[in-house]
């Protein structure tokens, strides 16, 4: 299967569910990139669309191709996020965060109307964990943040878990935030929702890369075609 074709496809799709005057959450990754430079060409078409980004590098993108960014208050009705995901279970139960995006992309996703997710079908799973989870810390004390989620995750049934630091060329990942990505390699998540609870719950986790029974659509492209999950 061609990766990149399913995710154009997936954006093309979801694409038409974006109407004129809309305020979009505006997702981050290389599949809502596609959707990004759709949504670009129905403004140059003279589309008035304005965009709430989850990340810098969205922000960016959405602004070299003349989407209008505004800053969200709370009188800000985002009418539809759109976004992709690592992995989606089959109640749509996502795992986010291969990005370093989890933290905005959550506070975007929850807040807006109607959360489509867009992928190509590889990102179709049976049950969420293959993919590790991504958690967000703070840069704090963060070597007792992880110690407190290894002992979180064993009460859990987790006893094997691998928890790493997310690095590049040497250094910590840093998020848009100012905080930093631990990556829990956990094998199968059979209950997300709990799970993702009792991290969230721990002093200097800041968010999990779980979203659960927040998905209202699921895209997915493969070379010829799309198909759509919707929650039950």
């Amino acid at each position: 299967m061609d990766k990149d074709l399913g995710k154009r496809r997936s954006a093309e799709e979801a694409a038409k569910y974006v109407e004129r005057g809309m305020t979009l959450g505006l997702g981050t990754g290389s599949t809502a990139a596609y959707l990004v430079d759709i949504l670009g060409e129905r403004v140059k078409e003279g589309w008035q669309l304005r965009g709430v980004p989850t990340s810098e590098e969205t922000r960016r993108h959405a602004e070299r191709v003349g989407i209008e960014i505004i800053e969200p208050d709370e009188t800000t009705q985002i009418d539809l996020a759109i976004d992709g995901a690592d992995e989606v279970d089959p109640n749509l139960n996502l795992i986010k965060g291969g990005g370093a995006a989890l933290l905005r992309e959550k506070i975007v996703a929850n807040a807006a109307k109607k959360f489509i997710v867009i992928a190509d079908k590889s990102k179709r799973v049976t049950a969420l964990g293959a993919f590790p989870l991504p958690v967000e810390i703070t840069p704090f004390g963060w070597a007792l943040t992880v110690r407190a989620m290894r002992e979180a995750l064993k009460a859990s049934g987790f006893e094997q878990a691998k928890l790493t630091l997310r690095a590049r060329d040497g250094a910590p990942v840093i998020t848009d935030g100012g905080n930093l990505i631990i990556d829990c390699e956990l094998g199968r998540i059979e209950n997300p929702a709990p799970l993702d609870a009792k991290l969230s719950s721990l002093p200097g986790v800041v968010e999990t890369g779980l979203f659960t029974d927040m998905t209202d659509l699921v895209i997915f492209g493969d070379d010829n075609d799309v198909s759509i999950a919707k929650a039950a």
